[in-house]
């Protein structure tokens, strides 16, 4: 099964690069959707300030517990095997997403299957549990948000059994195609038919907020501040023209 194509503009997904996921959360909350960040799932290698998020449509990977007759080494001779099979198509750009049931005492990945990953043009990859030779996959640069690191392999536990479906990863919804964003404090699920908005009205936040910081920095109490009233919302107004 292939990804769902994303029908969202480079445009949109160049502004999601650039606004925090914690202004993210607060968009989708106000159009309803409240369990969107992804819970107990870090980013492996903290970005450095300034550095664009983790930005792409969801390819998924769903694991269901692991049963001894059929997860064995020998099952990675298939070239169908659900896990390596999502690791040869996930496509370029894309942000591989992988439920593995919060289970914490095995990786779910390690580091040869993140540098195909790398090598292959995928955006990065996000897993509810943790990743094995942890130190050498943040060395190969991929982007991964995990929960940790744990060396026993993914066979002890889990039995991949679909790709691109819909899934559960850290107690939130993931379909197929959905636009994953991630930060230094974690990642956000944006529906892809909300993406295109919300990008907007991100970075639109974004800006108003850097005004507002400059007026709460300048001394200016917080009643009519943040949030702002009709005077300061004029004065944002004549503050973004006069940045052109």
């Amino acid at each position: 099964m292939t990804t769902t194509p994303s029908t969202v503009s480079d445009a949109a997904l160049e502004q999601l690069r650039h606004v925090s996921t914690a202004t993210l959360t607060t968009q989708l909350f106000k159009r309803g959707l409240r369990n969107v960040f992804i819970q107990n799932v870090k980013p492996l290698v903290a970005p450095e300030a300034g550095t664009p998020n983790l930005v792409g449509p969801a390819f998924t990977l769903r694991n269901i517990p692991a049963r001894e007759d059929l997860d064995h080494v020998g099952a990675f001779q298939d070239p169908n095997h659900p896990q390596r099979k999502a690791i040869e198509t996930a496509p370029a750009g894309s942000v591989l997403v992988q439920d593995c049931r919060e289970e914490r005492s095995v990786g779910s990945v390690g580091s040869i299957l993140a540098i195909r990953l790398k090598v292959r043009g995928v955006a990065g990859m996000v897993s509810d549990g943790p990743v094995r030779d942890s130190a050498s996959i943040a060395a190969t640069g991929l982007p991964l948000y995990c929960a940790g690191a744990a060396a026993p392999l993914n066979l002890a536990k889990h039995h991949a059994v679909d790709i691109n479906v819909p899934i559960a990863c850290g107690g939130v919804a993931v379909y197929p195609g959905d636009i994953i964003v991630g930060d230094g404090d974690g990642v956000v699920v944006v529906p892809s038919h909300l993406a295109e908005e919300v990008a907007r009205d991100a970075a639109e936040q974004e800006l108003l907020e850097q005004y507002i910081a400059t007026r709460i920095e300048a001394g200016r109490p917080l009643p009519g501040t943040y949030p702002p009233n009709e005077e300061t919302l004029a004065g944002y107004e004549a503050w973004r023209k006069q940045r052109g």
